[in-house]
């Protein structure tokens, strides 16, 4: 192999929706680029998250839905689920039976250089992939993701349990599923899995589901699961697992025992930092790679997506992506702010927020103003009926007179939340907010009692 073939302007190393996008742009614009990745291109939201599961969840959504006819609209008979047309669509539609040849092919054409291996950094200017050592000169960009995180429980090891790369690609259901984490993941694949007709108990340690968001979540949340026949257990410590070819059994901390046929772990994701060779150029990573705010790690080198902390969206690690592209190629352009990141669990109802929470936003700012109303309430959510849990909650800076958060749970959550972030990132008045027009009958309409509800004598 000659110097030519090993020196290159730019490395990626992880090709993720952020990796990807990067490589191919940064290539479109005349630079040489090694692409490095040692699983497939594209990384998880196309094989293992986003795409995939958003395909069971609408399967499963649409088999709620023919099952309450009979209270709307007539009879529709017996609904039998078939998981089989679900495995099918994921498989050929989504996936490519789990082959990546398409996003090599597209990064190629764009003129990047793909090795799939593990990529490393090996000091300023050089990384090294498949026995390989290849000289950078001008930036190394770092967009390693992360992986299922699997807990230290006793006995887990000793199962064949199940993480969400495991469940994307199942061909047929169990008869019954413990799912280990109450968080987006867990949430999402219990509801899908219930409503197929798989027993499912959601075992959760803390003493919330979907964590991360305002507490009315998860009181409203598990009334829902109630509904779908899902037995949740929160606050409950898992002490040890055990299982065979039958059957798994959990024991939680007061003695209580699950079991069922096969173990989902949703406990979160652990990020891949351990071997990239950040120590070579001098840089301690702990919890997450430590960027300014246009990517920059220290000289050379760059990071994005999950790694950051920023968030582990899709959406974060393209909007990195797009920013250190500016910066490695020389171009103008805002750098990255965060205060309006929204996120979306996509279970029925959608759970979205955007910002701070009520509790955020008590701990960093001096007075806080919040305004909620319940999805029910508004026209359209009383039409709905059968899809009408949730509500609309808005935080605000009162000093400021500014949204700094939002909560959308409901249906179509995920598009509703979209308008809150437009407020929160350009500090829209909320006084121009009010005197605006709010189409009817919608159910973002019920931002607007929000907003006229707005208070700051709402205890913490």
């Amino acid at each position: 192999m000659s110097q030519a073939d090993t020196t290159f302007d730019v490395a990626v190393i992880g090709l993720g929706p952020g990796g990807e996008y990067l490589a191919g742009e940064l290539a479109t614009r005349g630079l040489r680029v090694l692409a490095l990745d040692e699983r497939l291109v594209g990384g998880e939201c196309p094989y293992y998250g986003c795409i995939p599961s958003k395909m069971m969840l609408r399967a499963a959504d649409s088999l709620s839905e023919a099952r309450r006819t009979a209270q709307l609209a007539g009879s529709v008979g017996t609904v039998e689920p078939d998981w089989s047309i679900v495995a099918r669509r994921i498989r050929d539609e989504a996936t490519d039976d789990w082959d990546d040849q398409v996003a090599v092919d597209r990064l190629t054409g764009k003129g990047a250089t793909v090795v799939k291996a593990h990529g490393r950094i090996e000091g300023p200017g050089r990384v090294s992939a498949g026995g390989t050592t290849y000289d950078i000169e001008r930036a190394i960009v770092l967009n390693t993701g992360t992986a299922p995180a699997v807990p230290p429980i006793d006995g887990l090891a000793d199962v064949a349990f199940w993480t969400n790369r495991d469940f994307m690609r199942l061909e047929e259901l169990p008869a019954s599923l413990i799912v280990l984490g109450g968080g987006a993941i867990g949430c999402e694949m219990a509801q899908v899995a219930a409503r197929f007709g798989v027993q499912t108990t959601i075992v959760e340690g803390s003493p919330r589901l979907s964590g991360r968001d305002e507490p009315e979540v998860s009181d409203q949340l598990a009334q829902v699961f109630a509904e779908d026949g899902i037995d949740v257990k929160l606050g409950a410590a898992v002490q040890s697992v055990r299982g065979d070819d039958e059957s798994v059994t959990v024991t939680l901390d007061d003695g209580t025992e699950v079991t069922a046929e096969r173990i989902l772990v949703a406990t979160g994701r652990s990020l891949n930092i351990r071997d990239v060779g950040l120590d070579s150029v001098g840089v301690t990573a702990d919890r997450s790679v430590p960027v300014d705010d246009r990517c920059r790690v220290t000289d050379g080198v760059w990071a994005i997506g999950d790694i950051t902390g920023h968030g582990q969206f899709t959406h974060v690690s393209m909007y990195e992506a797009a920013i250190a592209l500016r910066d490695i190629a020389g171009e103008d352009g805002p750098p990255a702010d965060y205060r309006a990141l929204p996120h979306v669990t996509f279970t029925e109802p959608e759970i979205a927020g955007v910002g701070m929470t009520e509790a955020d936003a008590r701990k960093a700012l001096s007075r806080v103003a919040v305004g909620s109303t319940p999805v029910p309430e508004t026209t359209r959510g009383w039409i709905d009926e059968f899809a009408n849990q949730g509500f609309i909650k808005v935080v605000a800076d009162a000093e400021r007179g500014v949204l700094v958060g939002a909560t959308v749970m409901g249906p179509h959550a995920g598009e509703v939340i979209g308008w809150l972030a437009v407020a929160v990132h350009g500090e829209v008045p909320i006084d121009k907010l009010r005197s605006m027009i709010y189409a009817y009958p919608t159910i973002h309409r019920g931002i607007e009692v929000a907003l006229a509800g707005i208070t700051e004598d709402r205890e913490a």
